[in-house]
């Protein structure tokens, strides 16, 4: 039964990212959450407080503000004091050109009391890349700032 409740919230989590309610995401974060994004771009680097993530969301939000995300797998293991989460998924957008972006990924997560306290993404990081390059040369800022860090 945990693990069916933990499944859910885990789906749960990645369609407000497709609903860009972050705010709803990041209160399910300790307040020294560790996120990791790999790659060198925009959104790339390690966060280690809930602020830096719910700015990394917004971010996320307005570079992807199409991004949809579709989960297709969750494993869960562990207890409630010590969970890992593993979402295999797979992500789409049309791209500043109006050409297709597509990813996909996994997210290992690690979860303790029903609270998020580590994310690793792991993702076609050259997709991301390339597409903020594309943004950056149509005069999109952001996609050319250094990572959000803390």
């Amino acid at each position: 039964m945990y693990h069916a409740i933990v499944k859910r919230i885990a789906r749960k989590n990645f369609e407000r990212v497709n609903q860009k309610d972050f705010d709803a995401l990041v209160k399910d974060c300790v307040l020294d959450i560790h996120h990791r994004f790999y790659g060198s771009h925009a959104l790339s680097g390690e966060r280690h407080d809930r602020e830096a993530v719910r700015r990394w969301f917004e971010r996320l939000g307005r570079l992807g503000p199409g991004l949809t995300l579709t989960v297709h797998d969750v494993w869960v293991k562990g207890l409630p004091h010590d969970t890992t989460i593993i979402m295999r998924w797979s992500a789409k957008d049309t791209l500043i050109d109006g050409s297709p972006y597509r990813n996909h990924g996994v997210h290992i997560l690690k979860m303790r009391w029903f609270k998020i306290v580590d994310i690793d993404a792991y993702e076609d990081s050259q997709a991301v890349t390339e597409n903020l390059k594309l943004q950056a040369a149509h005069g999109i800022q952001e996609a050319a700032e250094p990572p959000i860090v803390s």
